[in-house]
């Protein structure tokens, strides 16, 4: 199929190029009698090369640090908060700082890609539940409340200590921290509800893999700060949570990809499948370093941060590889037939279509 354009500039209805059909001949003597044409096949092509969907418009690297950053905070912050009731000051220190500052800098990073800041204000003046963006300004929000106030507590407990008011301070503190820790998974976890509820198909398609996964990641990263950041004799609920955090993320990652089908292609080929080898390399590294070097302190901490940068790049890995989905017409074509066909059976059959019946709409 080709396009022309007319003196206007305007691009025509497309036709076939007949340059392309090619004559295929049977018979030895070329004669017209065995002489039959052969059409290339067919390609997915949207109308005049336009996508078909229209792709998120977040930012690169802003979106997939956000919600790394998300990850890691929720994490930290509940793993700061079983520290506390167990002895392990460094590593609850190590918590409530890197849950306060995945909050910050992830609500940076939103604001920027928002390019101003009164639209991140203006989603916490109505709540919506049906909106996942909504959902997650609001727990957002009150996450960062609570970790600033823990963290807070936490850096000013060196200076009162002995002293009238250090108690009523780490009482505050615990409370706080309690508070990020109920919040704390559900901020790791909302992003990936907010992707999949995209028209993208990749994320789409993942709706039902895609919070485990992120919450294996961010048990992953949060795990990983742990190790780098508290004293080798606090950092055992750390390491356990890194590994655990790992094995989910490698396990999930593996089934979605199979359970993708063709639109897991996008995780084969050019930069996805670069980030999320890389993300695999690391996360086996650092699982593998902190089950025999966490007592030692060079060890734990190259785990950890081998932890914490292959969480980072499944983030990248899964956001490239969605915008890649967005933009290939067959991942909007064959799932809707298959999806048709499905139903068509089913109606036949009499029986209640295998799975709902979405259709991806542009603009989402």
């Amino acid at each position: 199929m080709t396009e022309d354009l007319n003196p206007t500039g305007m691009p025509e209805r497309a036709r076939i190029d007949h340059d392309a059909v090619k004559p295929r001949r049977d018979s030895p003597r070329g004669g017209r009698k065995g002489e039959q044409l052969q059409v290339p096949e067919a390609e997915f092509r949207s109308y005049y090369g336009r996508p078909i969907i229209k792709a998120p418009v977040w930012k690169n690297p802003d979106v997939p640090l956000y919600l790394f950053l998300g990850g890691l905070a929720g994490s930290s912050a509940v793993l700061a908060a079983m520290a506390g009731p167990t002895g392990r000051p460094s590593l609850r220190r190590a918590g409530r700082y890197a849950a306060v500052g995945g909050a910050m800098g992830g609500t940076v990073f939103l604001i920027h890609d928002l390019h101003r800041p009164s639209r991140f204000l203006h989603m916490l003046r109505v709540f919506k539940p049906t909106s996942p963006l909504s959902v997650g300004s609001w727990i957002l929000s009150p996450f960062a409340a609570f970790a600033t106030a823990a963290a807070g507590a936490e850096a000013l407990a060196p200076y009162l200590r002995g002293r009238r008011g250090a108690k009523t301070l780490q009482v505050a503190g615990d409370a706080a921290g309690v508070g990020a820790a109920v919040v704390g998974p559900a901020l790791a976890t909302y992003t990936a509800v907010l992707i999949s509820n995209t028209a993208v198909p990749t994320w789409h398609e993942a709706h039902r893999h895609l919070p485990v996964l992120f919450a294996g990641s961010a048990a992953a990263a949060g795990g990983g700060f742990g190790l780098v950041f508290s004293r080798v004799e606090d950092n055992e609920p750390a390491q356990r949570l890194a590994i655990a955090g790992a094995v989910v993320e490698l396990v999930t990652e593996e089934k979605m990809t199979r359970d993708l089908g063709m639109l897991a292609d996008v995780y084969d080929k050019g930069r996805a499948k670069t980030l999320m080898t890389a993300s695999k390399a690391c996360l086996v590294v650092g699982a593998a370093g902190a089950v025999v070097g966490r007592r030692k302190r060079w060890a734990a901490a190259l785990s950890g941060l081998a932890l914490m940068a292959g969480s980072a790049l499944t983030r990248f890995g899964v956001f490239d590889a969605g915008i890649a989905s967005a933009n290939d017409p067959a991942h909007i074509v064959v799932p809707q037939r298959e999806r048709i066909r499905r139903r068509e059976e089913a109606v036949q059959a009499g029986t209640t279509p295998p799975d709902r019946h979405y259709v991806p709409a542009a603009g989402n």
